[in-house]
């Protein structure tokens, strides 16, 4: 029975991964019912309560609500419902709780979907599934990108930032999507049923070098800053155990240096005759007067902030910012969290990310005595990942569109399986018959509530978005306003002013 469900888990793993990449990376070639964007957030939502819901019952049902466990993730409850809570002044604004939601269900989803691993035991199971089919798809991604290339050079059009990369609204959004998976594609080589193929190798390294290619080529500083202090962070963390993890991650990245001097210098020079490449910016690319803009706001209510959304519909604070670009969020994830659910929020997400690093450490003494070598890269490459997309968060925000945080889903969850401490994988009932029915029983009540939880939340998403739509044609042709990628691509549009 054990094997069977273990098996049934792996099946589902697979799915949830296959499923979400293809929407994230291949969206040009799906049908889109309401434009990549909006699908990928409306996929989103359906993760976030089927995982939330399935994790509760599969928890409570085997009794983790002990007292202890309580108490040891108590700062991950108060970061759940600190969204809401914290939005509770504003309850009667529109959509007040669509944004809040999103992120409380999301925390929800990754810290019981990760605990419900942990506590199946399946997690090195599920990694090896996400290696293999992140390498694949990478893989597939850069081949098309070469595809795309080809076309480009054919056509005469000599800068390729403008064109790769693909299937994505901005560079930007495709860049935080590489910050998460670039430390985790050595893995592909390193676990799994592939690791010692040739082929298989060759495929995931010319995948890792073309994705490396595509972040010179785009010049992310936000993706490069983020890796990098992940690196760091994994390497003093776990110390040489990782080394098999950091020299496949070397190579990988020498190899993007290769096919950029090829493919961005070599290859224009012989067929243009001139180079033209996408130069690194020294400045903040006016992030400052955001930045600044979102402090002021953060003051404005101390620690309380102004409320869901209000960056895209408060009263401009300072001079600098009312006569800079105007973006829907300050490009700063902490600083925007700061303002609108105020500092309370972020120092619980501080107590959060040192309990998490606490669990860390923890797991990594326990590496150290046994000298296991494979879980010690396996979470230094996770580590990596998670802290650089963290980190980029701070100076680009992109965390929250949608396709950053359904692969950012992939990946969390599984760090957490590794790392979750005994006393909250609950426990088993073996000698009395009666509270494994029992917990059944409190479990699907509490499964229940959760479930009516998200589809009151699902409900106000989708009138959300039909009002959006709905306004959209006067905010763009008769405002002329452009859009303000927010929850939707199209941002919020303050009802109020359309008469609405």
């Amino acid at each position: 029975m054990i094997l069977k469900s273990s098996r049934v888990g792996i099946a589902t793993a697979a799915s949830f991964v296959a499923i979400t990449l293809l929407a994230v990376l291949f969206a040009d070639f799906l049908p889109t019912s309401a434009g990549s964007y909006a699908d990928q957030r409306f996929l989103l939502v359906a993760w976030l309560g089927g995982i939330t819901v399935v994790s509760t019952y599969f928890l409570i049902s085997r009794g983790v609500l002990s007292r202890r466990a309580v108490v040891q993730a108590l700062p991950f409850i108060l970061l759940v419902v600190g969204f809401p809570v914290l939005s509770l002044a504003y309850i009667r604004q529109p959509y007040a709780y669509v944004e809040p939601g999103l992120y409380s269900f999301y925390f929800a989803a990754v810290i019981l979907g990760g605990t419900a691993l942990a506590q199946s035991g399946i997690s090195m199971k599920c990694l090896e599934v996400l290696v293999v089919i992140t390498a694949a798809a990478c893989f597939l991604y850069g081949a098309m990108s070469l595809n795309v290339y080809l076309f480009a050079l054919a056509g005469g059009h000599a800068d390729l930032s403008d064109l790769i990369p693909w299937g994505f609204v901005n560079i930007r959004y495709w860049s935080h999507v590489a910050t998460w998976l670039l430390p985790v594609l050595p893995l592909a080589v390193l676990v799994g049923p592939f690791a010692n193929h040739r082929l298989w190798r060759v495929l995931v390294a010319v995948g890792a070098g073309l994705w490396w290619w595509i972040v010179f080529l785009s010049a992310s500083r936000g993706s490069v800053l983020g890796v990098t202090v992940g690196v760091v962070v994994a390497s003093v963390i776990i110390g040489r155990q990782c080394w098999p993890w950091l020299k496949q991650f070397l190579v990988y990245l020498v190899l993007g240096g290769f096919f950029w001097f090829v493919l961005s210098l070599l290859v224009p020079i012989l067929v243009f005759g001139e180079l033209e490449l996408r130069t690194i910016s020294q400045g903040s690319s006016g992030r400052v007067p955001l930045f600044i803009e979102a402090w002021e706001m953060s003051l404005q209510r101390f620690p309380f902030g102004m409320g869901p959304q209000s960056w895209l519909t408060h009263d401009i604070l300072t001079a600098s910012y009312a006569v800079s670009s105007k973006f829907g969020h300050p490009h700063n994830m902490y600083l925007m969290w700061a303002a609108e659910y105020g500092w309370l929020l972020v120092l619980t997400l501080l107590w959060v990310a040192f309990q998490v690093a606490s669990f860390l450490y923890a797991r990594c003494k326990v590496i150290k005595v046994s000298e296991n070598s494979t879980e010690a890269f396996v979470l230094a490459a996770l580590s990596t990942s998670i802290v650089g997309a963290l980190i980029h968060a701070g100076v680009s925000a992109v965390f929250i569109a949608p396709g950053s945080m359904l692969v950012g889903l992939l990946l969390m969850p599984v760090f957490l399986g590794f790392i979750v401490p005994g006393t909250l994988k609950g426990g088993r009932f073996k000698n009395d018959a009666s509270r494994p029915l029992r917990k059944a029983l409190q479990g699907a009540v509490i499964a229940t509530l959760v479930f009516l939880l998200w589809g009151a939340w699902a409900v106000e998403v989708r009138k959300y978005y039909l009002d959006m739509r709905e306004d959209e044609f006067y905010y763009y042709q008769v405002l002329r306003e452009r859009a303000l990628p927010r929850f939707w691509l199209h941002g919020y549009f303050p009802r109020n002013d359309l008469g609405s």
